[in-house]
């Protein structure tokens, strides 16, 4: 589960961007955020200790006809500072940074980050429906374990995987995608958002070995399938092919 985790974490759209870049003699590390959930612009941080060195900060939304734009980045200490307008949710903006310290110049990425704004999801709801689903993670390996091995309660943890994943992924995971998106479901029928369809490609996995097992308490053969569709289906980082604002279609 924890090798999952970090996986999700690490191969997912919304990790931040990392690199370094040099000039002037100095490296200049960044990180740089591509999902934002919270009220107000985005803040958007580089730290840069030579105070010689100014930034430009160049970001048009994404998904539309604008021209690029261009700000003069504020220094606060041994940061510079810029901030991108709050934007609907699922609404995307590119962005990038150029650092010069008067005689050169130098693009901290090749090509632009795109940040994507959600909506704020509560912790009541955000919190147990990340807990339910990392619960169905570690419930459905364990009951593949129970499976491969013969052992005896394959039924009992059968059990447990679909109603963690039906809480979690069927209940409270639209509930985080209404708060987020403003959309209960965007997967199919209704669109292509990969973490809605996985959800429920390993859950429809689950419900067909649930069944299997209620017939035969020792049935292996489906449980060790609906195992390895859940990984499979875990692979598929998160959050791609998800919520985004179509600019182009919308009056400005």
């Amino acid at each position: 589960m924890l090798v999952f985790i970090v996986y999700q974490r690490l191969t997912g759209p919304t990790h931040p961007a990392l690199g370094k870049v040099e000039i002037a003699g100095e490296t200049v590390k960044y990180r740089l955020i591509r999902s934002w959930g919270k009220e107000g612009d985005a803040k958007i941080e580089v730290s840069v200790e030579n105070e010689n060195i100014n930034g430009t900060f160049h970001f048009r939304r994404f998904k539309s006809h604008d021209e690029w734009s261009e700000v003069h980045m504020q220094r606060e200490g041994n940061k510079l500072i810029a901030f991108i307008p709050h934007q609907p949710m699922a609404g995307k903006v590119m962005y990038n940074i150029s650092l010069s310290d008067g005689n050169a110049s130098v693009s901290l990425r090749e090509e632009p980050v795109i940040i994507r704004f959600t909506g704020i999801v509560p912790e009541y709801i955000l919190f147990p429906h990340i807990i339910l689903m990392f619960l169905a993670m570690v419930f459905s390996i364990r009951t593949g374990i129970e499976a491969y091995y013969r052992r005896e309660n394959i039924f009992t943890y059968t059990q447990y995987t679909v109603i963690f994943f039906f809480l979690g992924g069927l209940i409270l995971g639209p509930i985080v995608q209404k708060y987020a998106f403003g959309a209960l479901w965007t997967g199919w029928p209704f669109g292509h958002d990969l973490t809605d369809n996985k959800t429920l490609v390993a859950f429809i996995f689950w419900v067909v070995a649930l069944f299997k097992t209620m017939k035969d308490k020792k049935h292996r053969k489906w449980v060790i399938i609906a195992t390895l569709a859940l990984i499979a289906v875990y692979l598929i980082p998160h959050s791609v092919l998800g919520s985004e604002l179509d600019y182009t279609q919308m009056q400005n």
